[in-house]
């Protein structure tokens, strides 16, 4: 038997005047999230609350584990959500561009089940290693993966926040779907990109590598993104597997 416990926390950064960040841990419905808002203070913040209010509708009628159900729920989160979204910007034209990112991760009867959607990332810790499940949705990665740019120019380069598949943006979803098991001592990371882009993934793994508890690795997490330069909102959520 597992224990599942979630911590989480959002910063506005040193930068922004408006946090369009949205994070949401559910750990009786067995879900947590982390959204980006695209498009403005306003419409990004409203964006992502949003895709927020999409997946407790959803998650709220779940009545099992089962991972195809598990699988549905999340896809189905993401296609309410990007309705709501178009719906008001359809009502609301000065918010044309709004949108949002998005990473979803939910227990399933075999694991874990993740949705993704942009350049917010999920990672993986195990076993002393630390693994990026996800894959960026953005036109540097986009060049990375044709040789056109190396990743290590990736965080300083110009064009980093152009981002190719977001919530709300289109009518079609292409959606990022992950499976995977869950084992004692599992730690999972949701973040926005606040944090990846001003902390790399080796201090990443130190962080999640150290012995103390996980609110006191949310707070280092969140200070070394500050002390990068804390150019944008930076959210966090920490999921760690537990024996009972």
């Amino acid at each position: 038997m597992l224990n599942i416990n979630f911590t989480g926390k959002t910063n506005v950064g040193l930068k922004r005047s408006a946090n369009e960040d949205t994070f949401v841990i559910k750990g009786d419905m067995g879900f947590c999230l982390v959204a980006d808002g695209l498009g403005g203070a306003a419409a990004g913040e409203l964006a992502s609350r949003l895709f927020a209010e999409a997946s407790l509708e959803v998650f709220q009628q779940a009545e099992d584990l089962i991972e195809k159900n598990v699988v549905e729920r999340i896809q189905n989160s993401f296609r309410l959500a990007n309705e709501k979204i178009r719906e008001h910007v359809e009502m609301n034209p000065s918010h044309k561009g709004m949108g949002c990112t998005a990473d979803l991760m939910a227990l399933s009867d075999q694991g874990f089940v993740l949705g993704h959607l942009g350049d917010s990332r999920t990672y993986r810790f195990r076993d002393g290693r630390l693994k990026q499940l996800t894959h960026d949705h953005s036109l540097i990665q986009e060049q990375i993966d044709q040789g056109i740019i190396a990743e290590e120019s990736a965080r300083s380069h110009p064009l980093r926040n152009v981002i190719l598949k977001a919530v709300g943006i289109k009518e079609d979803l292409a959606l990022d779907v992950i499976r995977g098991r869950t084992y004692p001592n599992d730690q999972f990371l949701l973040c926005s990109d606040g944090l990846t882009d001003m902390v790399d993934d080796d201090a990443l793994e130190d962080v999640l590598r150290a012995q103390m508890p996980a609110q006191n690795k949310i707070e280092r997490l969140i200070d070394l993104a500050l002390s990068g330069g804390g150019k944008d909102n930076i959210t966090v959520v920490l999921v760690n597997i537990e024996e009972s």
